[in-house]
């Protein structure tokens, strides 16, 4: 049985920090984006896992490097950010600008991929990470990890709306009372101040 995830969210890039919806752009981490994940590997140094998971993705592959966890890391592809389709590289408010009240969690992405997709996509990686055993490090994106954590607690996926995530962030998903049947979030956007 799988013990704890660690959700570690890439450091910041060019379009996290202008909020630019970035799925499947293969985008870098920005100077400020490698101190953070230098920052996480800090945090995690004393943290023995036995299973390191990335997403393909550079700004993912070059956190995980940087926080010293990539030399036994594997590529998941159930871990690239939401497949925003026609909105990439748009802003929230320039999407709400063609539709009012659009909201990635409820209502998807055209040409891209809708919540039912995602939800049917994390479930498939928490039922492969629940298969493992230990302490898991998976690196990922906003959008996928926080799909990833209501799911985790068997909330709709429109709940992850409900769940900022910072560039940089580490959360931790687990149980209560160590009880299969209590899954819990015991972490949740823990970021360090980077300058």
């Amino acid at each position: 049985m799988v013990d704890q995830i660690f959700l570690i969210r890439h450091g910041e890039t060019p379009w996290s920090l202008s909020g630019q919806h970035t799925g499947n752009t293969d985008m870098a981490l920005t100077e400020r984006g490698e101190r953070q994940a230098v920052k996480l590997g800090e945090r995690l140094r004393n943290q023995h896992f036995s299973a390191v998971l990335t997403s393909p993705l550079q700004r993912a592959r070059r956190t995980c490097e940087l926080a010293g966890l990539g030399a036994n890391a594997q590529i998941d592809e159930g871990l690239r950010e939401w497949n925003y389709g026609e909105y990439e590289g748009l802003t929230s408010v320039q999407i709400r600008a063609r539709r009012a009240n659009w909201e990635v969690f409820r209502d998807g992405c055209p040409g891209g991929e809708s919540p039912q997709q995602m939800q049917n996509r994390v479930d498939g990686v928490l039922a492969r990470l629940r298969d493992l055993t230990g302490t898991i490090a998976v690196f990922s994106h906003g959008h996928c990890l926080r799909s990833m954590a209501v799911r985790w607690i068997e909330l709709p996926i429109v709940n992850g709306r409900n769940f900022g995530l910072a560039a940089g962030a580490l959360s931790r998903l687990g149980y209560e009372h160590h009880r299969l049947e209590e899954p819990a979030i015991e972490l949740w956007n823990s970021a360090t101040d980077v300058p």
